[in-house]
């Protein structure tokens, strides 16, 4: 039986190994870490890629592969080769909700994959789920009154307007979706879970209805949320905007998910532009990487752009595609290639250590090496912090920086790193 099993742990080993290859060599296989797990507890979760493995649509186009990472974009129109040759190009590989001329064999035959909120003609496997509803949190309030049908701007959506319909309006949409198991049901929220509802409100919309979810708040752009967040939150106006602030929004969707003790992957709404005609101010760039990462740190299981641009000098529904948008897709697209490298990484159970007070971190560990992911905390002091490792990994002599192209020794079992920005973050590789 001992036989057995150790030659269990080396075909494990093995395997490990050959999909580390196969998803670019993002870690060393040769260390202890490759056959024995951290003794530090676990962060909760919902499976990682065997999550998808219950969804016939999802996984046949590759979403329980460990080396696939959800990063999608918000409502497009894919009409002709070149629209999907560019979104491609920016490191996209899903579509969250499509209009009605999207040709879905052309997104089929590129490898793509969709979430939409009905079936469109010529739909096949590229379509992994449906999009149950966007923002019902806010349009039709927590209740179970009468939904007229109607969406803001064609009429009132609750009639009468209380109770509130909005619980209504979920069972009622998901029951014109097709059914089945084969592929997933998804919504996003918004500032009705976020900030307007309790706990107890928020989620009986977040658990009841889908197999992954969301919720946008556009930090960086919305000109009332950070007043909202100090009324709701009681932030302080240090504290907004940042972008660690999106790492907030995975926490409270995850918190709301928790409640039903069934899990579902919760993804995050990052914008790129101006997504409000009254905003006075847009997103940097690096204030999207930022803001992706903070997500990715607090648990994040996919990424969704919010592509369209409604004020500002370049309005467009297709910001990725746009000339005059070229720094911001040349971040994204470099972004999305990191999440694309790390993907083996990022989908695998995190641990739970506190490396640094002032840091927002997340500990993985993958193929022999083991990586932290760090920024600074919410209204944190910028500057240089030290980041203490886990007793496992304190007798490693340095620590590498990806992506950066630099070392950092390590002594008595910790490191330091300096932190310039709020947006600024660092991704570390350990190989004991």
């Amino acid at each position: 039986m001992a036989a057995k099993q150790g030659s269990g742990r080396l075909l494990k080993a093995l395997a490990a190994a050959i999909a580390l290859v196969l998803a670019g060599g993002v870690a060393s296989a040769s260390s202890p870490c490759a056959a024995q797990e951290l003794s530090l507890p676990r962060v909760p979760w919902e499976g990682g890629p065997v999550y998808y493995e219950s969804f016939a649509a999802a996984k046949t186009m590759g979403w329980a592969n460990p080396s696939f990472f959800p990063v999608g974009v918000w409502y497009e129109s894919v009409r002709d080769d070149g629209d999907v040759a560019l979104d491609k190009g920016a490191g996209l590989n899903t579509y969250v909700e499509l209009t009605d001329d999207s040709d879905m064999p052309l997104i089929r035959s590129h490898g793509m994959s969709a979430l939409t909120g009905k079936p469109h003609p010529g739909m096949g496997a590229e379509t992994v789920g449906w999009l149950i509803a966007d923002e019902a949190d806010m349009w039709a309030g927590p209740g179970d009154g009468r939904w007229s049908g109607l969406y803001p701007g064609q009429g009132a959506p609750c009639v009468p307007e209380k109770p509130p319909c909005g619980y209504t309006a979920m069972r009622t949409l998901k029951d014109k979706l097709p059914k089945g198991g084969d592929r997933m049901y998804y919504a996003n929220y918004g500032k009705g879970v976020q900030f307007w509802q309790t706990p107890a409100e928020a989620g009986k919309f977040v658990n009841p209805y889908t197999d992954a979810t969301s919720a946008d708040m556009y930090w960086y752009t919305d000109p009332g949320i950070c007043q909202e967040a100090g009324l709701f939150f009681k932030w302080q106006a240090s504290e907004c905007p940042l972008a660690a602030d999106y790492g907030a929004v995975v926490d409270r969707m995850r918190m709301l998910d928790a409640m039903d003790d069934r899990r579902q992957p919760i993804y995050a709404f990052v914008e790129l532009g101006w997504p409000s005609k009254e905003g006075t101010r847009t997103i940097d760039p690096r204030q999207t990487a930022g803001a992706v990462m903070s997500s990715l740190i607090h648990e994040a299981r996919g990424i969704v752009y919010f592509n369209h641009s409604f004020g500002g000098p370049c309005p467009s529904y297709h910001l990725l595609r746009e000339p005059c948008y070229a720094g911001m897709r040349a971040t994204v697209t470099e972004m999305n290639r990191r999440i694309r490298e790390l993907a083996p990484v990022l989908n695998t159970q995190s641990y739970v250590h506190r490396f640094s007070r002032d840091l927002d971190t997340m500990l993985k560990c993958y193929g022999g090496s083991c990586y932290v992911f760090a920024m600074v905390r919410r209204a944190g002091p910028l500057g240089s912090h030290t980041l203490t490792l886990p007793r496992e990994l304190a007798s490693a002599r340095r620590v590498e920086v990806l992506f950066e192209n630099r070392v950092l020794p390590v002594t008595e079992g910790a490191f330091t790193d300096s932190f310039t920005a709020e947006y600024a973050y660092h991704v570390y590789r350990i190989t004991p």
